[in-house]
């Protein structure tokens, strides 16, 4: 090798090394980064097997009125199925759950939709820190994906979207189409401007798709459901009421698989104790309050986030007594010892957590 070309070569790697370093402080100093160490009694148990990554808002798009769209580009992102969500953390610390609605084919980026909720209408933040704050070139960290949702094998399928319930749907739709299944689609929601996409699903499903817009024929009609046969799956994600009616609609001891925007109520039942093992502390907990907030008036370091049951961060090892899960995360093997306190109960009268 000339010498020239030599002292381009190590002009070349020199610049490369320089622009990783950089990259890496540019991470390490991001508010994000590191993730808090969970080893201790605050932690949230297993928090640590999800692996954050570091992503790029690429594009930022309006499906409909109220909506953003953000494709979300990185290097390594895991591969994903029709019905999967992964967390975005926010910029305030944040964690919220949005469904996947791209493409799984698409290995470089996910793609995931909001709706703008505000605070008069029970939002926390998180869609109104998404909408004013992630615009393209802003970088976030994800973590997942995860998938309670999928899309099982079957004959036959409904598909019952509500809103921007269409998001987890939508990729259902897709493979659905993609393999000639035989499905159906009824998507509901207060006007068509307001319905992401609505051309879209249109497109795939022809006259499979029934369109039903409240300022135009009202609350849709469910009674089809009552007749629909028993190798046939049925999907719902959308508003509580629209999943309710739908559960309430099929044939007794049948029951659709849902996707919840929201966890179930963390009130409600009797007042209990909670034994904090490892803090030689006990704490009540009133039918109005949940777990955790009685937890952290011992223990204020106590790791939580979305409150609803979603994100996994608060989730804590269980000694003893019997648990009333509330959560739509953890699987049946990690239900038989812990739980989520910003939304799990006690069964009984006193539980043993290990803080």
């Amino acid at each position: 090798m000339t010498m020239p070309r030599l002292r381009t070569v190590l002009l070349v790697a020199g610049a490369a090394l320089l622009a990783k370093r950089a990259m890496r402080r540019r991470i390490q100093e991001s508010p994000l980064w590191p993730m808090p160490t969970l080893d201790e009694p605050v932690s949230g148990r297993g928090r640590n097997t999800t692996v954050p990554r570091r992503v790029l808002v690429a594009a930022r798009t309006a499906p409909a009125e109220g909506v953003v769209q953000l494709r979300l580009e990185g290097s390594g992102l895991p591969a994903w199925q029709p019905g999967a969500h992964i967390d975005l953390v926010l910029p305030s610390g944040l964690v919220r759950q949005y469904s996947l609605c791209g493409d799984p084919a698409d290995s470089g980026a996910y793609t995931v939709a909001t709706r703008l909720i505000g605070a008069e209408q029970g939002g926390r933040g998180g869609s109104a820190e998404v909408h004013e704050q992630l615009h393209e070139g802003v970088e976030l960290e994800i973590r997942g994906p995860r998938n309670r949702f999928g899309l099982v094998d079957a004959p036959a399928y409904v598909f019952v979207a509500g809103g921007i319930g269409i998001t987890p749907v939508l990729s259902m739709v897709r493979a659905a189409a993609a393999a000639g299944a035989d499905w159906r689609l009824l998507y509901c929601g207060r006007s068509r401007a307001t319905m992401p996409y609505l051309d879209e699903v249109e497109r795939l499903g022809g006259d499979r798709v029934s369109v039903v817009a409240e300022d135009e024929s009202g609350l849709p009609e469910l009674g089809f459901l009552a007749e629909v046969p028993p190798e046939t799956e049925v999907y719902c994600c959308g508003p509580d009421g629209l999943m309710d009616a739908v559960g309430a609609a099929l044939p007794d001891g049948r029951t659709p698989r849902l996707e919840r925007f929201s966890a179930a109520a963390t009130a409600g039942g009797t007042a209990f104790e909670v034994e904090l093992r490892r803090s030689g502390r006990t704490v009540k907990v009133a039918a109005d309050r949940s777990v955790l907030s009685a937890v952290r008036e011992e223990l204020p370091g106590v790791s939580y986030s979305c409150e609803q049951g979603f994100c996994g961060t608060c989730r804590q090892g269980v000694l003893a007594g019997e648990i009333d899960h509330r959560d739509d995360l953890l699987t049946d093997a990690e239900r038989t010892d812990s739980m989520l306190i910003c939304v799990s109960r006690c069964a009984g009268e006193r539980l043993v957590l290990d803080l």
